[in-house]
Parts: structure tokens; sequence; C-alpha cells
């Protein structure tokens, strides 16, 4: 049987050939010859487009396709084949190139079925059997390996002295923190088990536990999809009952029926046949450049149209996995030695947490070393030494066994809770010396992104999560969002989108595999997919291939200004497909004449649909290399680390009092003034100046100069805050003054370093 896709190219190739063969018959005097030639490379062409045409009526569509049909019949009915094989050529032709800008990538499970685990470990009167996952029962006793994914729905048994499972639930919540389940808490499949082994006891089988669950609602998800309509389809009812009414005016009133064909051959719609195709096509092609691989032109329109975006947080509008969000001090320690310590402990672990404590000592370009007598309790930290001291880190429970407590830990742990981050202690030879503080973090760029989709005509954005309530408010309300929804599993994540369809077209933008079914669900999906998210890629319409969310933004501008773009391509061919009728009925047009002026209109058509292909303002101004905006991203990251800095030295000198308040706020004026301020003069005297010519004018720098000056006023003011002030002279006033300067440029900075990673990658286009 004979696919659809090539039965289009075999109709194009037999008509054009046959065109071509007409042709050289023709100048060769064979005209008889020439008719015939034409008139049977047309016949192929009505015959498809006609049982094409029925299939569509049986299903209660109607399209322009009728108007091609009927003057390709009318032209072998009059003996006009010539007229009939261009019309023929150029309707082929343009199926072709619809098929080909509509041709999405195909979806399916494959990634999610891979994932799902195929066997369980059963009890089986005291020993431990290797079965089928079909195979389990509910009330089973199974066990559950490190590392394993969860086969069915339980609860965790009673197995020892500490029945605490640590549970990887990314997949299913998309939170990146694992988290603690004890005996009798429930667990569901398609989590991970990043803890020590546990026993569970099955309440589902396989086919009705969560993970099964998921693999389904994307299954029907997808099948549940509306079928694509053309844009040129819209324009039917006009163009049809318009081209007959005036080809049979015109027939009528001369009582020649070839000026009623010629009049249908102008009529055929080309333009719109071609049109769409060709601006989504260039739309297409612009997005990939831009990072954003959308799966044909239907999912470019429907990106178009979309008036709700539903996002998901963890990935999508946060980085996604545990970062070091903060390090918190004891009094006189250093907040880069406890990074450094810890760092080079948890080398020798291989868990999510352990990873990011080094990736954030590496990122700060710290020299770590490699401990010795490590010993790791899974779930709860690891011991070891360190440079011959002894370190510990993990939870405060195994770090100190509880027996220490001060007022700066209560502090660290109230500003993880409202961050809703892990705390991570660190002891150095038995003694509590600080706690790193690791969560998910707001992306840089969804400010500006958030922003830019209100601009291109978004007008509802809403959160739905899997997270905690809190944590995903204060996102929400970071980014101005108009609802959030938190606490949701994929089923809810799923009705949320579909409550949105009932008002408006709707997009979902996420990342994990719980997003997979919120994804098909939608109008449009996008997947986050430069981390791999597999199951998220093949249920989307679209895939964002660089890690950044402000290519959502871009997708959908371009895809506006595509369809844009195709409506105007589709009513200039239209109006001048009208003026050429005009003169076709009053005799001025023959059927073949007819047939090269539509083939010219078709050119001017599709010459203007290959705007969307070029971006918009092109060279107005040069693009700032990207090299520049990631050189600047990774200086800000060696800004942040003296941030942290004076935030440990304002935190300190909460306490402090005479020479040790002093020698915190002589080291915060050093790292202020030597470090900070010579970085902002450097920006202001070399870097915004290379801006200029990327923005177009210095007036938007303005701001950030400003910003630069306040930073060097309040350096000054410290400087001369502590300049010739003796340990009789810290009182609790000038301490107090130091802080609020301290805080001051740490807040400062912070909003200022976003602020120019916005203009930079603005520059970078």
């Amino acid at each position: 049987m004979i696919s659809e896709r090539l039965l289009g190219r075999l109709l194009i190739a037999f008509a054009a050939l046959g065109l071509a063969a007409g042709l050289i018959a023709w100048q060769a005097g064979r005209e008889d010859l020439s008719t015939w030639i034409w008139g049977l490379a047309t016949v192929p062409v009505v015959v498809s487009l006609a049982v094409s045409m029925t299939r569509d009526l049986l299903a209660g569509r109607m399209g322009v396709d009728a108007v091609a049909l009927l003057s390709m019949s009318a032209a072998l009915a009059l003996v006009e084949t010539l007229a009939g094989v261009v019309v023929a050529v150029m309707y082929a032709g343009g199926n072709v190139l619809e098929d080909f800008a509509v041709s999405r990538a195909e979806r399916n499970l494959k990634s999610l079925t891979d994932r799902a685990p195929r066997t369980a470990h059963r009890y089986v009167e005291g020993a431990l059997e290797d079965i089928d996952v079909d195979l389990v029962a509910e009330r089973d006793r199974l066990l559950v390996r490190t590392g394993e994914v969860i086969p069915v729905d339980g609860v965790i048994l009673e197995t020892g002295a500490d029945s605490t499972a640590t549970i990887d639930e990314s997949a299913l919540t998309g939170e990146p923190i694992p988290v603690e389940r004890h005996a009798g808490e429930p667990v569901r499949s398609g989590a991970v088990n990043s803890g020590d082994p546990f026993d569970l006891q099955a309440t589902a089988t396989a086919k009705d536990s969560t993970y099964a669950g998921i693999v389904a609602m994307v299954a029907a998800a997808q099948t549940a999809q509306a079928p694509f309509i053309r844009m040129a389809d819209r324009f039917a009812l006009l163009l049809l009952p318009l081209a007959v009414v005036v080809a049979g005016g015109a027939w009528l009133l001369s009582g020649d029926p070839v000026r009623g064909l010629a009049v249908l051959v102008v009529a055929t719609p080309c333009p719109l046949i071609l049109a769409a195709p060709v601006a989504f096509i260039s739309g297409v092609s612009l997005a990939a450049r831009r990072g954003v691989l959308v799966k044909g032109g239907t999912a470019l329109e429907a990106l178009a149209r979309a008036h709700t975006i539903l996002f998901d947080k963890t990935g999508t509008l946060t980085v996604g996995g545990a970062r070091l969000v903060a390090v918190e001090t004891a009094p006189g320690a250093s907040p880069d030695d406890v990074l450094r310590l810890a760092a080079c402990l948890e080398q020798a672990s291989h868990h999510v947490i352990a990873q990011a404590i080094v990736t954030a000592a590496e990122s700060r370009g710290m020299k770590l070393v490699p401990p010795t007598d490590v010993r790791e309790e899974l779930g709860s930290g690891l011991a070891g030494t360190v440079e011959g001291k002894r370190v510990a880190a993990g939870s405060l429970t195994m770090t100190t066994g509880g027996n220490q407590r001060a007022a700066w830990v209560d502090r660290a742990q109230r500003r993880a809770s409202w961050r809703s981050a892990l705390s991570v202690f660190v002891t150095v030879d038995g003694t509590l010396v600080g706690a790193l503080l690791l969560g998910d973090s707001l992306r840089r760029e969804a400010p500006r992104a958030v922003r830019a989709l209100r601009e291109a005509g978004i007008g509802r954005i809403v959160m739905v999560t899997g997270d905690h309530a809190d944590a995903a408010e204060t996102i929400g309300a970071a980014l101005d969002l108009d609802a959030v929804l938190a606490n949701r599993v994929p089923a809810d994540k799923v009705d949320a989108v579909e409550f949105e369809k009932k008002r408006y077209p709707t997009l979902m933008v996420g990342d994990g595999i719980n997003d997979a079914p919120a994804l098909a669900a939608a109008d449009m999906g996008i997947a986050m997919g430069a981390r791999g998210a597999s199951a998220s890629s093949e249920a989307a319409d679209a895939v964002v291939l660089i890690d950044r969310l402000d290519r959502v933004a871009d997708a959908l501008a371009i895809a506006k200004r595509s369809r844009r773009i195709a409506m105007q391509s589709i009513v200039a061919g239209m109006i001048m497909s009208l003026v050429a009728m005009g003169f076709a009925a009053a005799g001025y047009l023959t059927p073949v004449a007819g047939a090269i002026l539509q083939e010219g209109i078709d050119v001017a058509v599709i010459l203007n649909a290959l705007r969307a292909l070029v971006p918009p303002g092109l060279g107005m101004k040069p693009s700032l290399p990207e090299e520049a905006a990631r050189k600047l991203r990774e200086e800000h990251e060696e800004v942040e680390s003296w941030l942290d800095q004076l935030r440990a030295h304002a935190d300190a000198l909460d306490d402090a009092e005479g020479a040790e308040a002093l020698a915190h706020i002589a080291d915060a004026n050093r790292i202020i003034n030597e470090d900070i301020v010579p970085h902002e003069r450097e920006d202001e005297d070399n870097v915004y100046p290379q801006l200029v010519p990327h923005l177009g004018n210095a007036h938007g720098l303005a701001a950030m100069s400003r910003a630069h000056r306040e930073i060097q006023h309040l350096g000054r003011l410290l400087d001369r805050l502590v300049s010739g002030v003796g340990e009789e002279d810290a009182d609790r006033y000038l301490i107090r003054d130091a802080q609020r300067i301290i805080e001051s440029v740490d807040a400062l900075v912070r909003i200022h370093n976003a602020q120019e990673e916005d203009i930079f990658d603005f520059a970078a286009g």
C-alpha cells in the first residue's frame, strides 16, 4: 500500500514529466499528441483529489481543493489540457510542500516503556525470587534495591531500627531533591530508590500503578488530538461559491464555456495552498536556528494561536536539580572554607546532593583534594578525613548526633525553610562550622521570558507543579504569574490543561516524564529537551534544544509573525486572483494565459511568504557574540562568591563586638573596594561602550551606569566608616551602619547583575 506522502511525490513527478513531455511534443508540431499527454498527466491528480475530497466530505470537511478539482475537470472536459496540467502541477506541488511543512516527528512511548521496570524482587517463604513485574499481586512483599525504579505502588514496611527510605520522585513530581519516606508511608511506582534498600508491600498491580497510568494518559491524549485544518480551508466557503458563480455567469453571458474555465483556472487556490506552508516552513526553519525544534507547520500555527501558557516549575521556570543557593556559617568560620572542605569530602559520593556540592566548589575555582577513610550512610551523609581534619557532611543528627545547637543553626534552618532548600551541615573535628543550603533556583532568564511572552500577546500564564505550595508560590510571586497550581500529580496537570483549553488555545511547557501527559493533552506542547528529557520531547509538539526558557518566547514570536505573513500572503493572493477572475470573465484571459498568470501570482505569494525565513530587523544592528554574554555570566559567578562572603560578614555582625566586629567590617570593605568596585568600573569604562552599537543607542545603559555610581558611593561610605576607627569606637551604632551598607551592596549588585545579563542576552539576539 502506497503511503499518502509517497503518492503525493509520485503525482507531482508524473504531472511535471507530463507537462514537459507535452511541451516537447508541441514544439515538434505534434499538437494532438501533446493534448493527450497533458490530459493523461492531469487524470491521476484529478482522481487522487476526488478520492481525497470524498473522504473529507464524509468526515464533514470542505476545503479549497474543490476549486482545483472543478478547474482540472472542466479543462479535461473542454479539452484545454495544457491549462489542466499546469493546474495539476501547481496543485500537486503545493500538496507536497504542505506535506513537508506539516509532517511532525513520530510521538511514541518508547522512552516511557523502556524506563519501566521489567522485574520485581518478591519474598516467597523468606527467600527472594525475581518475577515479571506483571505477576506482582496486591499485598506481595517486595525488595527495592538501591538505584532501582519502584515497580508498583505500595507502602514501606518496617525493616529494622531505621525504616526510612530516601526516594527520588523527580520523574513523577519534578521535585529534584530526594524525599524521606518512613515505614507505613506510601510510595509510587516510577520513583527511584536513592537510599538504602527497603521492603515494600504492594498496594496495586503494575497495570494499576501510577507509572502505568502516566503511560496510558500520554497515549490517550495523543490519540485525542483534533485533526489539523489548513489555514487556507478557512477561506474555502468564500472562494468556492464565488468562483463558481463568476465562472457560471461568464459562461452564460458570453455563451463560451472556455471563458468560464478561464475564470476557474485563475481562481485555482494555489496561492492559498502555498502561502501558509511556505510561511510556516520558513518559521520552522527560523525557530530551529534559535534552538527550538517545531514539529511542522501544524504545530507552528497552533503555537501562533496560543492565548494561555501553563508552565511546569522544576527544570522549566527553575534550573532543576539541587543547586547551592547559600552557605551559612558559624561565627568566625569562612564560607569558602566550609564549602571547600565539604566538596572535598563529597567527591567520594555519587549522590545527587554530593555532585551538586562538588560542582558548586569547582565553579568557584576551588582546588579539591581527595578524602580518605570515608564512611557513607546512604540518605544521611558521610564522614572522612580531609587534609588531616575529620570532616562530616549530612543531616544535623548525623553530623552532630543532635548534641550541638546554636542560634546560627536556627537561622540556617529558617532560611532553608524560606527557600524550600535542603540543609547539609558540616562539622570539622566534631565542631559544627556551617551549613550548605541546596535547592532549586529561578532561571536567570525566566523574568525576561515571561515579560516577552506577555508582549507577544499571551493573556494568561499559569504554573502547574508537583512541588509544595510554599515553594511554588514563591516562584509565582517572583514572576508575577496569573495563577499557581501546586501539589499536582500528572493526572491533575492534564485536568488543568483541559480546563484551560475550554476557554482559550492553550500551550503547555514542561521538561519531565511527569509533564508528558499534559504536553500531549495541550493544544501545543513545548518540552525543555536540552537535558535529554526524551519522554516529554516525544509527547511535545516542539522541543527547546538550548537550555534557555526565553527561547519559548522567541518561538512564540516567530510563530505569530509566520502566521501573520501567511495571512498577508493569502489575502494578497486572493485579491490578485479576484482581479484576474474579473479579467478572465471579461474575456481578456484564456485558460492557458490564466494558468501562467496564476503562476506569477504564486511566485509573488511565495516570495512574500519567504519573509518569515528572515529575522525581523535584519541589518538594523549587529548582534553581540554569544561568547560575550557567556563570559559575563562567568564573571558574575565570581562576583556572587564575593557577595556570599559579604552576606556571611553581615550575618556575623549580628553577634560580633569590638575587634571581631572591626575585622568583619574591614574584610567586607576590602571585598567591596578591591574586588566589586573595580569590576563595576571595568564594566563602565570598557564593556558598556562596546554594547552601544548592539543596542542602537546608549539610553538603555544610563540606569545601569547609575547603579555603578551607587555601588562606588556605598564603597566610599564603608571605607570612610572604618577609616581610623579603633576597637573602642566599634559601638553598636557603627556596627549597625556598616551592616546596612554591606547588605545594601549585596542586594544592589545582585539585581544589577541580573539586569546586565538581560541586556547582554538581548544584545546577543
